[in-house]
C-alpha cells in the first residue's frame, strides 16, 4: 500500500502550483474546472511518483495558521542531500518565506529544515 496523493485548499491556486514546481521540481498537469461548483485543482507530480493535489473553490474560508495545531502538520520534501537541504532552504529564506527551524540535526538524527511556505503552510526540506 501506499499513500496516493495529499490535498489542499489554497487561496492563490496559481501562485501554489508555481510554488510546488518551481522550488520542488513537481510537474502540474493542465488543471480541471467544474463550471457547476466552481471547483479548480491541478496535480502536482513528484519524480518518484509521488503527487500533490491543489484545490480551490470560491466558498473556502480561511482558517487561523497556527505551528503547532492538531491535524495535518506539514508536507516533507526529501532532497537528497546535507547540501541541498541546505541550498533549498537558503533560496526559499532569501526569496522571504519565514525560516522556522534548521537547517539542523534533530534529537532523532534527521538533518531539516522548516519554513512557512505558500500561504503559510509549514514545509519541512529534510535529506
Amino acid at each position: 500500500m501506499k499513500i496516493d496523493h495529499i490535498a489542499m485548499y489554497v487561496s492563490d491556486l496559481e501562485g501554489a502550483r508555481e510554488f510546488f514546481a518551481g522550488y520542488f521540481s513537481g510537474t502540474s498537469n493542465e488543471g480541471y474546472h467544474n463550471p457547476k461548483t466552481g471547483f479548480r485543482s491541478y496535480f502536482i507530480s513528484f519524480e518518484d511518483g509521488s503527487r500533490l493535489e491543489l484545490m480551490n473553490r470560491a466558498e473556502m474560508t480561511d482558517r487561523e495558521k497556527q505551528l503547532y495545531p492538531a491535524g495535518y502538520a506539514h508536507i516533507a520534501f526529501s532532497v537528497g542531500s546535507k547540501e541541498k537541504v541546505d541550498a533549498l532552504t537558503k533560496r526559499l529564506a532569501d526569496d522571504g518565506y519565514e525560516l522556522v527551524s534548521g537547517p539542523r540535526t534533530t534529537g532523532d538524527g534527521c538533518y531539516e529544515s522548516c519554513l512557512f511556505g505558500i500561504e503559510d503552510n509549514i514545509i519541512e526540506i529534510t535529506i
